[in-house]
């Protein structure tokens, strides 16, 4: 007997979620707090394409607490280490992720963690820590370092000009050759992702066949496109090109979890713990329920290390002083060997361990923690009614000024253990909080820091001089047009 699913939506249909929204909001027993709820095309494209400087701006503005009204719905945004607290930790309980405006998401990832809620939440992330308590994580470190290298010596394989992250043959000259790094990052962490969280073979005979990271591309671009279109279905839409690439990576997925459960086959992984997984009533997951947890892991667990990576590099590139900080450690501390578990784990790299917070606080992943009230209440001196559609924002808390000096500058030495200590509670959530802390956030940090460390000691890296960064929302933040940098072998170290 399966273990029971998380209650389905009221529906799934757009037309009807749309009118719903506006009939659940009609019935709202207070008012919004201050803001811009009238219906706006202009605001709802500008949240759409770039949020950032319109949340900062309603901040000035209205203060930690305010509405807006995108597309169709009003949505309430708190901000700042008081709100963030209160959503993630102290009152946690109070809002529900599954009928947010995270509920889209379950036509990609289904009920996972990231799509559910309660009971059955708190049943699927038991049955994954042991996965990412600290031993396991600490043991997919030659993995890292061994999908890291293969992928590091395709680089020394790309020929001048060269713009895919491919391997091809042919000569590496000191001219430096363009890759994608963001395009060549996600193929390496998806691969990692692959094999030390789920045991499944990326080079195996079902996964020759399809091209993973492609398919996740194509799939999370879906929630980049703009809200009229997504509401489209039919062929040609852009929900049909998701659910094409999805059916594709549920193929792989399906494969597998057959394979384990005819063949007996299992190791260490959180695809193991699924499968053997039981409750107290004795009753185990479904293939669906399965699939749906390792849909949703294999999207967080290389999607945000992909952009990290992406925009760790490109600051650095920006910043030569903050890079041969990170030159001198490696020297001092690595002396050209492999960083060991515990250098990655703990405190063995302080000067790498500032510009991963300091980038994760300038490009948190997870921008947004969108959440639906269930009940009444009052936060910084504003009533919100139950049932709102509320947001709490890590990218736009961590840009504020009164929290963060210069929060557009981009300064590892704010995260000296002193400077961080003296945060005020909920300043700082790339990850989330309370029980909703990313629960692959320890290996996601490692294979940062891997990735980053291995690189940097082999090449170096500059941005094309013509090169603007833009960033996309799909639905975690990265380089919306990727991330072309002139990649050179470093002479010295």
């Amino acid at each position: 007997m399966p273990i029971a699913s998380p209650k389905p939506l009221r529906s799934y249909n757009p037309l009807v979620v749309f009118v719903q929204d506006l009939l659940d909001e009609r019935s709202a027993t207070v008012p919004y707090p201050p803001g811009d709820t009238r219906p706006s095309w202009r605001r709802t494209q500008r949240f759409a394409n770039d949020p950032l400087p319109l949340l900062l701006e309603s901040y000035e503005r209205y203060g930690p607490v305010f509405t807006l009204r995108l597309f169709h719905a009003n949505s309430v945004f708190v901000l700042g280490p008081e709100a963030n607290h209160y959503i993630t930790v102290s009152n946690a309980s109070n809002f529900i992720w599954r009928t947010s405006m995270f509920r889209e998401l379950i036509g990609f990832t289904g009920d996972g963690l990231l799509t559910t809620d309660g009971a059955y939440h708190r049943t699927s992330r038991q049955i994954m820590l042991p996965a990412f308590h600290r031993e396991r994580i600490m043991a997919s470190l030659d993995t890292m370092v061994e999908e890291t290298t293969a992928a590091l010596d395709t680089l020394e394989d790309l020929p001048p000009a060269h713009t895919s992250p491919s391997r091809l043959p042919g000569p590496f000259d000191g001219a430096g050759c363009t890759v994608d790094i963001y395009a060549w990052t996600r193929h390496l962490a998806l691969r990692i992702a692959m094999r030390a969280l789920f045991g499944l073979d990326p080079d195996g005979a079902q996964a020759r066949e399809i091209d993973a990271a492609e398919l996740f591309e194509q799939t999370l671009s879906f929630y980049s496109t703009g809200y009229t279109l997504r509401m489209l279905r039919g062929p040609l839409t852009p929900w049909a090109r998701q659910q094409q690439a999805t059916r594709k990576l549920n193929r792989l997925i399906y494969s597998e979890i057959a394979r384990r459960r005819r063949t007996g086959a299992r190791s260490e992984d959180v695809l193991s713990l699924l499968i053997d997984a039981h409750d107290e009533d004795g009753a185990s997951l479904s293939d669906l329920q399965i699939r749906d947890e390792v849909m949703t892991l294999l999207f967080a667990g290389h999607d945000t290390t992909t952009s990290t990576v992406s925009f760790m590099l490109y600051e650095l590139a920006r910043h030569p002083e903050a890079l041969a900080g990170l030159h001198a450690e490696q020297h001092e501390v690595l002396a050209g060997a492999n960083p060991t578990p515990e250098q990655l784990m703990g405190e063995g790299l302080p000067q790498l361990e500032m510009v991963l917070e300091e980038t994760l606080r300038m490009y948190p992943p997870a921008w947004i923690g969108p959440r639906r009230s269930v009940e009444s209440f009052e936060l910084l001196g504003h009533q919100i009614h139950g049932g709102a559609f509320v947001n709490y924002c890590s990218w736009a808390s961590h840009r504020l000024p009164g929290v963060f000096g210069e929060p557009d500058s981009f300064r590892p030495d704010r995260f000296t253990p002193e400077a961080k200590a003296a945060l005020p509670r909920g300043a700082y959530v790339p990850f989330g909080g309370g029980s909703r802390t990313c629960i692959g956030m320890r290996f996601g940090q490692l294979e940062v820091r891997t990735i980053a460390t291995l690189l940097l000691s082999r090449f170096s890296l500059s941005l094309p001089e013509d090169f603007e960064l833009t960033i996309r929302q799909m639905p975690t933040i990265s380089p919306r047009e990727g991330l072309p940098m002139i990649v050179r072998p470093r002479t010295s170290t």
